[in-house]
């Protein structure tokens, strides 16, 4: 798809954009370190994205859900449209490049009712997939450990896992958006060289494949569910919970330089950069089983990991599955990132119970302290429900898609209502901004009722979707909180940033 317009990277600026200026233009002083560059903004969302960790944790379920056809054919077409959606949101972010991201954007075109709600989204669908990445990469681990030492990875012991990897996270977090950084750009290299190499062992090693036909056309339906359409439709859950977490480019935009820019560009990138490498990865595996059977009852508890070890043996896919592990830690860093930076901001503008203490900011290393605390406790409550069923992390990657991918549309939709309203920033899509954003809007209202539906026949409840029930459950933690909070929330007018008040309000940030 050609997209031509004459300001499409910003490249017609003489000079960047102050952004230091533009922060306080919008309403806020500058608080947080700007040490990222336009290479680490795109670091952030590709990583959150990861291929490794979406991809091969959730290839269980496409197994089960569609196959290898609904997985390939599903990735390309998901790919596409939230392409789109990356763009309009792109060039929104471009006009507002704040922490605080799709909720401030919503409020400003919207008012203060889209923008809380945005908010509370777009947190949840952040915490959800703090849960979703450690949990899998503690599912992952566990696997690694059971092919080493002979490891039982039961659900104690993967929640016990999984909440050494949250430590671990926050603990990194609290070192500043530089050492952040460096670790996502690493990432993008690891992320990078891992796919090559895992699909080119696959390619190579194994002496028998699947052929082209079976990879691109056999569908397969476990869900109980009789209608084929229905399940491919269901089975479109792995390339869309993958495709999520792009919005990282916009949370950490007032620690990156040319943020305008930069930003809008992270996103786009993140997005196809995935695309191509993610194919890539799904193919790759789908040629490399050797029982189908065997992979999706693997007492690994990973199918992936099942089908490594009857390709390679259980050494190579040892090997294999530490690249992957690390992958998935990289992930889940970032996106502790990101979430810390929403509820950052969100306790900026006094949106969450405690806001006054949630907002801190070390004076020591510029970074939201107790919001990555906050960020990582609410992850591991979200969690919890794993102990107890087997089906509770399907149920969270969906929380994570039905939270964060309406809050995607809810800017994109209010741009487009305002119209001539709306003034584009340095990086915006032209002539194509209006057929780009329809086509996100009608997408994301497409998923988000599509993942509310049950996914396993018959419904009970250790196999219930409950995905929907946390979407009310926060709507209705968010309507009664704004009762509490609405005369206290609000984001600054812009100019406004000289106030007394609001001097104030900064030194109470720092600590």
């Amino acid at each position: 798809m050609s997209i031509p317009s004459p300001r499409w990277s910003g490249s017609d600026q003489k000079s960047p954009v102050d952004e230091e200026e533009r922060l306080r233009e919008l309403g806020y002083q500058p608080v947080l370190a700007r040490r990222m560059g336009g290479f680490g903004n795109f670091a952030i969302s590709f990583s959150v994205i990861s291929i490794l960790s979406g991809c091969m944790t959730l290839y269980g379920f496409g197994m089960n859900t569609g196959g290898p056809a609904v997985m390939l054919w599903g990735w390309l077409g998901v790919g596409l449209f939230v392409l789109c959606v990356g763009m309009a949101l792109a060039e929104v972010t471009s006009s507002y490049p704040t922490s605080g991201a799709l909720y401030y954007m919503a409020d400003r075109l919207g008012g203060r009712k889209w923008g809380w709600y945005t908010g509370w989204l777009n947190l949840l669908g952040l915490l959800g997939a703090i849960a979703g990445i450690d949990y899998g990469a503690a599912m992952f681990t566990g696997a690694f450990l059971h092919l080493q030492w002979g490891f039982d990875p039961t659900p104690g012991s993967t929640m016990v896992i999984f909440m050494i990897i949250l430590l671990l996270h926050a603990t990194l977090n609290l070192f500043g958006v530089k050492l952040v950084s460096v670790l996502n750009s690493i990432s993008v290299w690891w992320h990078i060289g891992g796919v090559v190499l895992i699909v080119g062992v696959l390619a190579i090693v194994p002496k028998n494949h699947q052929s082209a036909e079976v990879v691109f056309t056999e569908f397969v339906n476990g869900t109980g569910w009789e209608n084929p359409i229905y399940v491919a439709a269901i089975g479109l859950l792995l390339a869309q919970y993958t495709f999520s977490g792009y919005d990282a480019s916009a949370h950490l935009s007032e620690e990156t330089s040319n943020a305008s820019v930069t930003a809008a560009q992270g996103i786009v990138r993140a997005i196809w950069v995935s695309w191509i490498a993610g194919f890539a990865l799904l193919a790759g595996l789908a040629f490399a089983i050797q029982d189908y059977a065997g992979a999706q009852n693997s007492s690994t508890g990973v199918p992936p990991a099942q089908i490594m070890i009857d390709a390679l043996g259980t050494g190579g896919a040892s090997a294999l599955l530490l690249i992957v592990i690390v992958a998935q830690l990289f992930c889940g860093n970032a996106e502790v990132a990101a979430a810390s930076r929403m509820v950052f901001a969100f306790s900026r503008d006094n949106a969450l119970p405690g806001s006054s203490l949630w907002r801190k900011v070390s004076a020591r290393t510029q970074t939201p302290v107790p919001a990555v605390w906050l960020s990582v406790g609410c992850a591991c409550l979200l969690a919890l429900p794993s102990l107890y069923s087997s089906t509770a992390y399907g149920a969270v990657t969906a929380i994570n898609v039905i939270g964060i991918t309406p809050a995607y549309a809810i800017p994109i939709y209010l741009k487009l209502r305002a119209g001539d309203r709306f003034q584009p920033g340095p990086w915006n899509l032209g002539k194509w901004s209006k057929p780009i954003g329809w086509i996100a809007v009608v997408w994301v209202a497409f998923v988000t009722v599509l993942f509310l539906l049950p996914q396993t026949n018959p419904v009970t409840v250790d196999t219930m979707n409950y995905a929907s029930v946390a979407l009310v459950a926060v709507l209705t933690l968010a309507t009664i909180w704004w009762f509490v909070a609405r005369r206290s929330y609000g984001t600054p007018q812009p100019q406004a940033y000289g106030s007394a008040r609001e001097q104030a309000e900064l030194a109470d940030q720092i600590v």
